[in-house]
């Protein structure tokens, strides 16, 4: 795999089920994406957009094919050996939030940089500068049951950004947020991106934002169909 392509996808495809019970998910998918890219995964509900995420993350298996992750065969890794990868290199950022509950939102951002090496110093004033950019600082103290949907989805945007990641994966990141609300989160989401330039991966039933990132891709019949 060239060193220039943060992913490269070849052949994959993914079923579910054996016989005649067998459901195919994908199908022969091939991608390419370079570095600060932005992409995004569209298609109906059920097409296959997260399967493909959890795929190219390392979080799931194909049945067939190749995916490369920042040079490394995730398709010949293990899961320890995939788990460290992200670590290193790989944010998220989720439609449900997945904030720890016991946590406030400076720790939550501390964590993974806590669970990579980092210094308690060195991780903590690395998570206040990051939510203090998000708006948050009057919040650092405050467990995610104390703050609205929209702190809680700036919390975990400060959270993926914490460790400069190489790429960062978001799945449907505004759907559980009103319109006002959700823009004003793409537009943090896309701040963040340009500061950090991160290849950002994204999964969205919504056109408008779809259309803020370079490429568009489409699922159909678990197939990748790129849109001009």
């Amino acid at each position: 795999m060239p060193a220039e392509n943060i992913l490269e996808v070849h052949r994959l495809s993914k079923s579910v089920g054996q016989g005649e019970h067998q459901l195919s998910i994908l199908t022969g998918v091939e991608l390419v994406v370079k570095p600060a890219e932005t992409l995004a995964l569209i298609g109906e509900s059920g097409s296959g957009k997260s399967t493909l995420l959890g795929i190219l993350a390392g979080l799931d298996d194909g049945s067939e094919g190749e995916v490369f992750l920042l040079g490394s065969p995730l398709h010949e890794m293990d899961e320890e050996q995939r788990a460290a990868l992200r670590a290193r290199s790989v944010g998220f950022v989720f439609q449900s939030f997945m904030l720890v509950p016991t946590l406030n939102a400076l720790e939550n951002v501390q964590l993974p940089a806590l669970l990579r090496g980092e210094s308690e110093a060195q991780s903590r004033e690395q998570a206040k500068s990051l939510l203090g950019q998000l708006g948050l600082s009057a919040r650092l103290t405050h467990l995610p049951s104390q703050l609205s949907g929209g702190e809680q989805q700036r919390v975990a945007l400060a959270r993926a950004f914490s460790g400069r990641p190489a790429l960062l994966f978001a799945d449907e990141p505004t759907g559980n947020l009103d319109r006002q609300t959700g823009e004003r989160i793409v537009e943090q989401l896309f701040s963040l991106n340009r500061d950090f330039a991160t290849t950002l991966i994204l999964v969205t039933h919504d056109e408008q934002l779809a259309a803020r990132c370079d490429r568009r891709l489409r699922m159909r019949d678990g197939k990748l169909q790129e849109e001009v």
